[in-house]
C-alpha cells in the first residue's frame, strides 16, 4: 500500500487551495481591502504559499532529505550491519587454517615464502 498522490488526495489539494484563496478573499474584503484588491491580494498569498511549498520540495530533493532516503538509509544501515555481524559470526566459525586461507586469498595477510 503506497503512501503518494493519489487522485483524490490531489483533488482534495485543489479544493483546499481553493477554499484557502475563498477565506483569503473574504478575510482580505474584512480588513478593508475593496472586491479586486482583495482578490489580487488573496492570490499573491496563494502564490506566495505555492511557492514557498515548491521551494522546500526542491531543497529536499536536492538535499536528499525525503522520506523516502532516509527509509532507505536507515534499512541500509540495519542491513549492512545485520551482514556484518553474520559474516564475522560465519569467519569466527571456521577453523584457524580455513581464516588464514580466507585472508590470504583476500589479500589480507602478505604470502610468505618458506624455502
Amino acid at each position: 500500500m503506497g503512501t503518494g498522490i493519489t487522485r483524490g488526495k490531489a483533488l482534495l489539494a485543489g479544493l483546499a487551495i481553493f477554499g484557502i484563496g475563498g477565506l483569503g478573499y473574504v478575510a482580505f474584503q474584512a480588513a478593508g481591502f475593496e472586491g479586486f484588491s482583495a482578490g489580487i491580494a488573496a492570490q499573491a498569498v496563494l502564490v506566495v504559499i505555492v511557492l514557498v511549498w515548491t521551494g522546500s520540495y526542491l531543497l529536499r530533493v536536492v538535499t536528499g532529505n525525503m522520506t523516502y532516503m532516509e527509509q532507505r538509509r536507515r534499512f541500509r544501515a540495519v542491513y549492512d550491519a545485520a551482514t556484518d555481524e553474520e559474516l564475522q559470526e560465519r569467519f569466527a566459525a571456521l577453523p584457524p587454517d580455513e581464516q588464514e586461507r580466507l585472508l590470504r586469498e583476500l589479500g589480507q595477510i602478505e604470502e610468505t615464502s618458506e624455502s
